[in-house]
């Protein structure tokens, strides 16, 4: 009930309509001011494009000076440097699939004590720079590693057997050393979803431990083995502190070469080729990656 005075109409207390019969004016509504969606894609773009857009349209003008990629291109060095760096990345690839792949089923599937530490070591080997396990296979293997050591000490001979790591097994070692972790911790994350019922019904009706991780635990892997290998081609086709921190001068990969062209030669232009070359193959990697695990739905 309003006071009197209050110059306030009481309403119907069932219709809610004032004492003439008409009804109450709406409030007008508010008029809610919202920003362009645009407006916040300005400074992720603007981020992006100075910090690598503008590096790299730098790259791809240099690269376009008269004669550059004919030059390059006619280049033996450069024909080597890409026949190694594809053989050593695909090489690196299927080494890691297959090591990291028995690792993951071990670790995954073989109760063992520590099986839980070494899983959370995997994560933290994922943080460790390249060159870090290179200087690690150096202090073991290199020329004047432990290996050699304990051979000239055992044998008295002026020196030890083990030079592999100057080789280009010895980058192809290095690679697999440390990419295997790239390709393990998706197939845990994979398995650790895995149903363990399928496990116990295929041992169940007599199906061997083989059998088992081929026609039960494969299939599921699939994915996983894509997404991990993927990364690992691209990251191995783009690889320069291993190649570097080995010392195997006879191994020249093409980042390597732009090192060479860039720091020792100076010469730019071929330096920029190569470099938009490296680019240019690593995103058509990708793409490829992207269509096929597209059409098989992964």
């Amino acid at each position: 009930m309003a006071s009197p005075g209050s110059g306030l109409k009481e309403r119907h207390p069932v219709t809610g309509t004032l004492p003439n019969g008409s009804a109450p004016a709406e409030p007008a509504p508010t008029a809610h001011r919202t920003t362009p969606v645009w407006v916040w894609a300005l400074p992720p773009v603007a981020v992006l494009a100075v910090v690598f857009l503008y590096p790299l349209a730098l790259v791809v003008q240099e690269s376009l000076a008269p004669g550059a990629y004919g030059d390059v291109f006619a280049s033996a060095s450069f024909r080597d440097a890409l026949v190694t760096t594809v053989w050593l990345a695909v090489a690196a690839t299927v080494g890691c699939l297959v090591l990291g792949f028995v690792l993951a089923v071990v670790i995954a599937f073989v109760p063992f004590p520590g099986g839980k530490a070494v899983s959370k070591f995997i994560d933290v080997f994922l943080s460790f720079p390249s060159f870090l396990i290179t200087l690690a296979l150096l202090f073991l293997y290199g020329t004047v590693g432990m290996a050699n050591g304990v051979w000239t000490d055992v044998t008295g001979a002026p020196s030890g057997p083990f030079r592999f790591l100057t080789t280009p097994w010895g980058v192809l070692l290095a690679e697999i050393t440390y990419f295997t972790p790239f390709v393990m911790r998706p197939l845990l994350a994979a398995f650790s979803q895995m149903e363990t019922a399928q496990l116990e019904v295929a041992s169940s009706l007599g199906a061997r431990p083989l059998r088992i991780v081929r026609q039960v635990i494969l299939p599921e892997a699939l994915p996983a083995l894509a997404a991990g290998g993927s990364l690992v081609l691209v990251m191995c086709l783009n690889e320069f502190g291993i190649v570097l921190f080995t010392g195997a001068k006879g191994v020249t990969t093409l980042p390597m070469l732009v090192y060479s062209k860039a720091i020792l030669e100076s010469d730019y232009a071929a330096a920029c080729v190569v470099a938009v070359v490296n680019v240019a193959l690593s995103v058509g990697l990708y793409v490829l990656y992207r269509g096929v695990s597209r059409r098989a739905g992964a």
